[in-house]
């Protein structure tokens, strides 16, 4: 549904209304209709999340950087990511960034998720010290440098950010699948601005139009995860290893350790009942040329 563009299910509109206001609300961001809080165009994102609040999205993001599609719509813009509680984290996604030219994204859809939370309150911190030297509305700078996506409209408001700088999803949209809800959408369109996410999303469509379509024969998803179940509960193997050549995948091992063995790592049934064996595989690896230097010996 995050990525449907025809249905009869009215949470489609719902959907389409977010995706609209994310499309307007980037581009008046990237175009600097919508600036900072003394004037100067915002022009660097620091996104805050953690577990799918930033996997997904900043596996995208690497995806992009140096494509086709992604270069020139990005050009003079930057997208960092802050998900870890260590201090050292916060200094690096804030390093020589100008507070009056960035904007922060809190990702959380219930504004309570503790690291998430540690650190919006931090970088909240970080903008009203740098207002309040300069004998300005630190309270006014927060509300012009901050927007959200979240469910709980009560919270942001008393975090300080605007509704209008708020873009919600939904109870059923899990972290780890969020990535083409306003979690990814909202940081990847003010990078690269939406059109580039909207064909993104076209992608993902195209796949789930040819996994609920095709023939099993056929069927790529449903081979990939017929293989998967074979190679961990028929054949025995316990892990499985992500080995992408291409540099810009980096991260793509990274988001679907979390995809696979967050939604997997479980030892009880829906109802209760102690599972008989594991779920899923241990699944680790990195960029393959990378790999052949530090694993691939003793893998192999």
């Amino acid at each position: 549904m995050l990525r449907a563009k025809d249905s009869d299910k009215p949470i489609l509109k719902e959907i389409d209304q977010v995706r609209q206001r994310i499309a307007e609300f980037s581009d008046k961001v990237r175009t600097g209709e919508i600036k900072g809080f003394t004037g100067k165009k915002l022009d660097t994102v620091v996104a805050i999340g953690i577990g799918g609040s930033y996997l997904g999205p900043e596996f995208v993001f690497e995806a992009l950087k140096h494509s086709t599609m992604g270069r020139e719509p990005a050009k003079g813009r930057q997208l960092k990511f802050l998900a870890n509680v260590d201090p050292i984290d916060f200094e690096r996604a804030t390093d020589g960034i100008d507070v009056e030219s960035t904007l922060f994204i809190i990702v959380s859809k219930t504004f309570t998720t503790a690291e998430t939370m540690l650190n919006a309150r931090q970088a909240r911190e970080f903008i009203r010290k740098y207002y309040l030297s300069k004998e300005m509305d630190a309270d006014a700078a927060v509300s012009a440098h901050m927007c959200a996506v979240s469910t709980n409209l009560a919270a942001t408001k008393a975090f300080g950010i605007n509704d209008e700088n708020v873009f919600g999803f939904w109870d059923w949209v899990g972290g780890r699948f969020s990535v083409s809800s306003a979690v990814g959408v909202l940081p990847l369109s003010l990078q690269y601005g939406y059109p580039v996410v909207e064909e993104f999303l076209d992608g993902m469509m195209s796949v789930d139009m040819h996994f609920n379509y095709s023939d099993v024969s056929s069927n790529a998803p449903m081979m990939l995860g017929l293989i998967g179940f074979y190679n961990t509960y028929i054949v025995g193997l316990n892990s499985r290893a992500l080995l992408p050549y291409c540099q810009a995948l980096l991260r793509f091992p990274a988001h679907i350790q979390q995809l696979d063995m967050e939604s997997n790592g479980k030892t009880v049934t829906l109802e209760g009942q102690r599972l008989a064996e594991h779920a899923g595989p241990i699944i680790f690896g990195e960029p393959g040329t990378n790999g052949q230097h530090s694993f691939y010996q003793l893998m192999h």
